[in-house]
């Protein structure tokens, strides 16, 4: 289906013409695919079908919906899951649908800009639907997965609003940082509010009526309704730390929700933060775990973090390619599951294998993986003699952790490469450099901890090893 983009008039000045312009101009290909997606609301054969086909139909969704369905947060299992057809089939209609909309979500609004403002707000809708999901005392598979979605959602308005480039959203923004009252800046700027836009985005996308009611005004219509409410708005209190007046009311409130003593729900809540931080690297958005509230609860602690590892699939994948080095060695197989160590396992947000090219002047991209990564593959190169913006990415002896200087210069197709923190870890045959692995976190303002440094190393010596191997054949 081709999606006629609309002109894009200089300023809008009501809730209608916000959600006309963010509807079929800025983010015509979500709105619909949102829509198709809501649509399919029951799990017969003919809409199990449906909703494969609408993930198949995007390399990135399938590629997404896979990963998450191989989490311990969807599948408590850990039956290895490889197709869409099986994930729907072990896992869930209602989950797998969850996924894809999380992940068209995420990879609809970061795919435009990363501006703090739009990361803050995912790293609360993802904290929020994590605890919804979580504290939802029916387990049931669909009442779960809709207070999932629901909470996600809840402030759409706000996340289309600040994924795009627009004079308002830089007017905005400026007024916040002045520390002007939210609702009175979005009133002048935008001549509405977010909560407005988000009801008309509820609407205009067809996005189902428990969204419907979560967003209405007044008292919630049901249990999982309030509970949605409830778990946003604690989300956003949270990131000031897990006390005081007003974290105190939304735990009452919680508690009644869920039948449960407000202590009781705090416990558990730093608990779910946690298991939040491991959805959000599972996603691909390493970045913002920092901007989530850490399981001890400490009060304002939002300064730039490596996010936590996932021990557990690092083991698991450390097996899987003993396993495959213990077989007939493949090296494509290797490299891809390192790969995906590093970026599922370690936290990564963007890996990539270079190899030497033909001349063997320079390393150029094989492997990629990660979102960001779409121009690595044509234009991603390191000249082997260490010249050019990116020659300082070239690797020492062993893995390291790289550093850019202040004035670090970029590349005019990447606005983090050689300009961020990264891992670099060197391959080599015979004594000569003839690849290496590269992973960043984008816009992530850290440094790699010393225990991802560690991890990355145990990885890269396994793609080592493969090549070792191959070459004593």
């Amino acid at each position: 289906m081709t999606i006629e983009k609309q002109p894009t008039p200089s300023r809008m000045n009501s809730t209608q013409a916000w959600v006309t312009y963010l509807s079929k101009v800025e983010l015509p290909v979500l709105a619909n695919t949102l829509k198709r997606i809501n649509e399919l609301t029951d799990s017969g054969n003919s809409t199990v079908n449906e909703l494969a086909n609408v993930i198949l139909n995007d390399a990135q969704l399938t590629s997404q919906v896979l990963r998450l369905s191989n989490t311990v947060f969807y599948n408590q299992t850990r039956t290895q899951v490889s197709t869409v057809s099986r994930a729907i089939t072990l896992i869930g209609f209602d989950a797998v649908k969850s996924m894809a909309i999380s992940s068209l979500i995420v990879d609809a609004l970061l795919k435009r800009n990363d501006r703090p403002h739009l990361l803050r707000c995912l790293a609360r809708a993802i904290h929020a639907a994590v605890q919804a999901r979580c504290l939802m005392p029916k387990r049931n598979e669909t009442a779960l997965e809709e207070v999932f979605i629901g909470a996600l959602l809840m402030n759409i308005g706000e996340l289309a609003f600040w994924s795009c480039e627009t004079e308002q959203a830089t007017e905005l923004e400026e007024r916040l940082r002045l520390e002007e009252p939210p609702v009175e800046a979005q009133k002048a700027v935008l001549h509405s509010t977010f909560t407005e836009i988000t009801r008309g985005l509820v609407e205009a996308w067809s996005l189902g009526p428990f969204i419907r009611d979560v967003v209405s005004p007044g008292q919630a219509n049901s249990m999982a309704s309030s509970l949605v409410r409830n778990s946003v708005e604690m989300a956003r209190l949270s990131e000031q730390g897990w006390s005081g007046p007003d974290m105190d009311k939304v735990l009452e409130r919680l508690g009644r929700d869920i039948g449960e003593p407000p202590a009781v729900v705090r416990d558990q809540l730093k608990v779910n933060a946690s298991e939040a931080t491991r959805v959000a690297v599972s996603l691909g958005i390493p970045q913002v775990t920092a901007m989530m509230p850490g399981a001890e609860g400490k009060s304002g602690d939002t300064g730039a973090r490596a996010p936590d590892m996932d021990a557990e699939l690092q083991l698991e994948i450390l097996r899987e390619l003993s396993h495959c080095l213990a077989e007939k060695p493949d090296i494509n197989e290797v490299c891809q599951l390192v790969i995906e160590g590093i970026h599922r396992a370690i936290g990564m947000q963007r890996v990539a294998l270079l190899m030497s090219d033909r001349t063997g002047n320079e390393l150029v991209p094989r492997k990629l993986g990660g979102r960001g990564t779409e121009e690595w593959r044509e234009h991603f190169v390191i000249p082997k003699d260490g010249t050019g913006p990116l020659g300082p990415l070239l690797p020492h002896a062993h893995c390291s952790i790289y550093e850019p200087k202040p004035n670090a210069e970029g590349v005019a197709y990447d606005r983090w490469l050689g300009k961020v923190p990264a891992l670099i870890g060197p391959i080599k045959a015979n004594g000569r450099l003839v690849g290496l692995f590269y992973a960043d976190n984008a816009s992530g303002a850290y440094l790699p901890s010393r225990e991802q440094l560690s991890a990355f190393g145990h990885f890269i010596q396994n793609a080592q090893l493969c090549l070792t191997l191959l070459s004593t054949h």
